[in-house]
């Protein structure tokens, strides 16, 4: 079976479509979280059957909770594994700033959420690496290792000098 577009996401369907997918088998192709942004891979769901995705250029990144398939008594979804990453929790503006800036300095991505957030603060969140935590125990600014499901995968940033 060759996927060419994601037919939604569990996790924005309304109600009604989403209690109606609720009652077929659940199969998942899960994927780590830098598979997320290659449009043409082949994968394999929990269940051993090979499918093959090809979405057309310019479709935006693999999320959780994405709909590949939906078969007569089975649906096929995304399922991403968790990311090793450091939540920030800055305690003033200027401290989140002086990190930022250092963190850009490192080409490091990262995402930022609010206090509405399942965060429940104001937090940066990168992926993890034993410079940047040395980095932040060193200047003494709070933050967490957990393993999260992120929204976006991260890139790699490109730049130039």
């Amino acid at each position: 079976m060759i996927i060419e577009k994601i037919l939604g996401n569990l996790h924005e369907l309304p109600q009604a479509e989403a209690a109606a997918l609720a009652k077929l088998h659940k199969e998942k192709v899960v994927l780590p979280s830098a598979q997320l942004v290659k449009r043409i891979q082949r994968v394999t769901t929990d269940h051993g059957k090979e499918l093959g995705i090809r979405l057309p250029a310019g479709s935006g990144d693999l999320r959780d909770g994405d709909i590949l398939a939906v078969e007569e008594a089975n649906l096929i979804v995304v399922s991403v594994l968790p990311s090793d990453v450091l939540v920030i929790a800055a305690r003033s503006i200027y401290e989140m700033g002086v990190v930022a800036h250092s963190l850009g300095n490192r080409h490091l991505q990262a995402q930022f959420f609010d206090g509405d957030s399942e965060y429940g603060a104001e937090v940066m969140v990168c992926q993890y690496d034993h410079t940047v935590e040395d980095y932040l125990k060193h200047v003494g600014v709070p933050y967490d290792r957990q393993e999260r499901v992120m929204p976006v995968p991260f890139r790699h940033a490109e730049h130039t000098h």
